[in-house]
């Protein structure tokens, strides 16, 4: 018989700005031939336009999908607490035991992949942790079509997130990543004009930290 495959990727680890978004896809592993044919590959490879129209095929051909998005408030209130890493973990076991594949390939958040198989295992039931094959390995979403798809359909459902963050703030905020020069504008031009961050920044990065403690320190020198 053949087995089910879940791969698991994310999109937006390192961004400022707007949601982390981790998507998991389920194949036949029979059909995983097919996400080769239709030119699946790992999401940062491709443009946009492609990964968009990648997206609708992959559901087609998925057994099963998901995507869970972790807004900024919940990153910058979990981190109080937990790792990045961590809250990663937590919603990829969230996602496995709820499609529950016969084998899960995780695009590892670490160098060390055991440790990212062992933490994601303890956070799954007993149950599943018997039945449930986890293979956790660097660059997954190069190696793995699987895990390419979920790559594409996270990195999909980010960009759409960014969109509607611009068209409701009415503010150009490009990628969302501190490497992102429009990113620093934004930021930047935001405080400025609010004085504070709207909701969809991450004010635990420190991208942020140094822009409000900059902003304090210009606001306190008012008073001098």
């Amino acid at each position: 018989m053949s087995k089910l495959v879940l791969g698991v990727d994310e999109a937006g680890r390192g961004a400022v700005v707007g949601p982390l978004c981790i998507a998991a896809v389920v194949i036949d592993e029979e059909k995983e031939k097919e996400l080769d044919k239709m030119g699946v590959d790992d999401s940062k490879k491709l443009s946009r336009k492609r990964r968009e129209e990648l997206e609708g095929k992959v559901k087609e051909v998925a057994e099963d999908f998901a995507v869970l998005k972790i807004d900024a408030g919940t990153i910058d209130e979990e981190m109080e607490r937990n790792s990045l890493n961590l809250i990663e973990a937590e919603r990829m076991a969230e996602l496995i035991e709820t499609l529950k594949p016969d084998k899960a390939i995780v695009d590892a958040t670490e160098a060390k992949t055991e440790k990212v198989k062992n933490t994601i295992q303890g956070l799954m039931s007993e149950e599943l942790k018997e039945e449930v094959e986890i293979v956790a390995e660097n660059k997954a979403d190069e190696n793995y079509p699987v895990v390419s798809a979920a790559s594409i359909l996270a990195k999909v459902t980010r960009d759409s997130s960014v969109s509607e963050i611009e068209e409701r703030l009415g503010e150009e905020i490009g990628n969302g990543y501190p490497s992102d020069p429009r990113t620093k504008d934004f930021l930047e031009r935001i405080i400025e004009k609010k004085g504070s961050f709207p909701e969809v920044v991450r004010e635990s990065w420190v991208t942020a930290e140094r822009i409000i403690e900059r902003k304090n320190q210009e606001d306190l020198s008012g008073f001098c």
